[in-house]
């Protein structure tokens, strides 16, 4: 099952977009009736309940008896969750660890390989797979960061990695901005990320694990993730070699909270020990760069850059794209 958020990023009375099922041909989408069904984040609480309707209601738009639909390129898609209780962002590539603290000068902690690295992000504003990139200051070091994530329901405190999987309700594509050159001050400081992690962006498309097939086994998603830069493929490492999977991100963030349904769980960037196969974020790059030949070349994202984020598999793009532009922002937001 495909489903989908809708509406105006810009309407204050459509903050949480109108839940839709997407064929799996992403090409049109079933209107659900709005009465029962106001968003995925109201869903998301009584899943259980919701998640069988839903289901009828997907039967049909497959099998072309649902009336009610249109072309997807008729709406606007917005983030699946365009605000949510929490987005908690794992780091569970090792590699990615390795190169992003040698970037900065830093030591990868001790038990890099047996407690899994997270924080809290902002899930306020989430950005959908469309919108501009607001570039405050060049100087603030601007990157892409292409991952996997999960959508749970409400996962008790305590719940442990083997019985995770029953938690996860939606599989989808993110794009955690990062601000490099502020994280090394913020970290410094004891107190973690804030001003260097602006919102994320999500693909248009989140998917239930069944529809994933032998692809989403064991917490992890086997297939390659790529970004392309511009319109060149930057990177297209698999996002199933996670150390950690998405199981133990769960068990380690309920370790000592329960967490509410519509959780959203990344992966971190999408990282392989083949560095052949390209990167999804610009420091791996630049700190490869550095090893290889002693200095950097690749810049950061300025005013006019574009980021695609995407899974295909057999010639469908599983989640829809994240597909982006950076903006030079001169004005605060809400003025002309």
């Amino acid at each position: 099952m495909i489903v989908a958020s809708i509406g105006s990023s810009t309407s204050d009375e459509d903050r949480d977009g109108t839940l839709v099922l997407v064929h799996p041909n992403r090409t049109s989408l079933a209107v659900l009736p709005r009465a029962q069904f106001s968003s995925l984040r109201a869903a998301l609480d009584t899943w259980d309940i919701s998640e069988p309707r839903l289901r009828v209601i997907d039967a049909e738009l497959r099998s072309g008896k649902w009336s009610d639909t249109r072309p997807t390129t008729d709406v606007k898609f917005l983030a699946p969750l365009p605000r949510t209780w929490a987005l908690l962002d794992g780091s569970a590539f090792v590699q990615h660890v390795l190169l992003v603290r040698k970037a900065r000068g830093a030591e990868p902690p001790g038990d890099l390989y047996t407690v899994p690295l997270m924080y809290q992000g902002a899930s306020d504003n989430l950005l959908s797979p469309t919108d501009d990139i607001p570039l405050i200051d060049p100087a603030f070091g601007m990157d892409f960061e292409s991952e996997v994530a999960v959508i749970t329901d409400y996962v008790p405190m305590g719940t442990v990695a083997s019985e995770a999987s029953k938690h996860v309700k939606l599989l989808l594509l993110m794009n955690d901005i990062s601000l490099r050159e502020l994280i090394p001050r913020e970290l410094a400081t004891g107190f973690g990320f804030f001003q260097s992690k602006p919102p994320s962006s999500f693909s248009p498309f989140a998917v239930t694990p069944d529809d994933l097939d032998d692809d989403w086994r064991e917490g992890r998603l086997h297939l390659p993730l790529q970004t392309v830069l511009n319109g060149t493929v930057f990177g297209q490492p698999n996002a199933g070699e996670m150390h950690f999977s998405f199981f133990d991100l769960i068990a380690h963030a309920a370790k000592t909270r329960p967490l509410s349904a519509g959780t959203i769980i990344g992966s971190g960037t999408v990282s392989n020990s083949d560095d052949s196969v390209g990167s999804s974020c610009l420091v791996e790059q630049r700190m490869l760069e550095k090893i290889r030949s002693g200095s950097i070349s690749t810049p950061y994202l300025v005013d006019g850059d574009s980021v695609q984020i995407s899974i295909f598999k057999e010639g469908r793009n599983i989640f829809g794209s994240i597909d982006q532009k950076v903006r030079r922002r001169t004005t605060p937001e809400g003025t002309q």
